[in-house]
This record gives C-alpha cells, structure tokens and sequence, in this order.
C-alpha cells in the first residue's frame, strides 16, 4: 500500500506534467508574434509517411512577423508547403525554391480578445486537472487513514501540504496565463 509521501510524489509529478502541458498548449495559441512553436502541429507527407514539421526543417523567426522553413532535404520542400496548407492555422507559406518564408499577419482587435478568452480557458483547464489531482491524492490519503495505516493527524498534515502545492501549481498556471494575455495583448 502507498504511503502518504508516495501518494505526495506521485500527485506533484502529475501536477507538473499538467502545467508542463498547460503551458504548450498556451505556446500553440497564435499570438500574432512569430514562433517556431507555432509549427510543431504539423503533419508533412514526407518518404511515404506523415512525420512532424520539425523533424524535416529547420524552423527559425528572423523577426516578430516571419517564419523561415529551411528543409534539412530540398527535394520535400513542396510537400512541406502542402503540409502547411492544410494545416488548420490559415497560413500561407511563400516558396523561393529553397526556403519558405511565412508571414504571420498581426491578428486585430477583436480576435486578440478572442485569444485572450482561449487563454484563459486553456488556463482555467489545467487548474481543473489540477483541482482533479488534488481530490484523488486526498482521496487515497483518505483510504490510507481507514486503513489505519496513518492517523488523523497525519492525515490533516498530509491533505495541508497537498493543498499548498496544489496553491503553487496554480499560481504557475496563472502566471502562465498572464505572461500569455501580455503576449496577445503587446502587438
């Protein structure tokens, strides 16, 4: 049976990993800078197999509204140009036969709000996993005191310090959120 530290180890690394993807999730969201990030979704028809963009070419900003796709082998430059095109981020890369150029248009006002809202629900899942991870450690904290492998006490000890990390990981999402919302909101 599981002890209350490992029952603490175990709801910290799932917390971490739910910020982890907290915050790749937030770095997909398209805040009208230019990120290789941005990219990391796509799926290229490449040696009969579909393999990720970042796996084919080198994907570097030479400023905040362009993207360059420099292919590591010349000859899937056109598959890659259609692998974008599909894509469902609505852009629209430039071929000079060697390299792709994209331009990452700045999004308005009404779709920066928009952004934010995304944001801010991207945010708000993560502090419900969370929230979720936090019940399930107090939860088996629960069993383990029916147990009585620990006692009352150790129980509310136990359940504090869940709480408080809990408390940390949410702030880390919150910050996440914001550094996001200053991002959109900059250009």
């Amino acid at each position: 049976m599981p002890t209350i530290d490992d029952v603490y180890l175990e709801a910290d690394e799932r917390m971490e990993k739910t910020v982890s993807n907290t915050q790749e999730e937030l770095a997909h969201l398209r805040a009208g800078r230019a990120n290789p990030a941005l990219l990391d979704r796509v799926m290229v028809e490449a040696y009969e197999t579909k393999t990720p963009l970042n796996q084919l070419a080198n994907i570097s900003t030479p400023d905040a509204s362009n993207l360059v796709v420099n292919p590591y082998d010349p000859h899937i430059l056109k598959s890659i140009e259609r692998g974008i095109l599909q894509s469902d981020l609505g852009l629209t890369p430039i071929n000079d036969g060697r390299i792709l150029r994209i331009n990452i248009p700045q999004p308005t006002d009404e779709r920066r709000k928009e952004l934010v809202k995304i944001a801010g629900r991207i945010a708000e899942d993560g502090k419900v996993a969370l929230r979720n991870i936090r019940r399930d450690a107090i939860d088996k904290n629960k069993k383990l005191e029916k147990a009585k492998e620990i006692g009352e006490d150790d129980l509310r000890r136990a359940n504090d310090e869940i709480d408080k990390l809990t408390e940390t990981y949410i702030e880390q999402i919150d910050d996440l959120f914001k550094q996001k919302a200053g991002e959109i909101e900059e250009f």
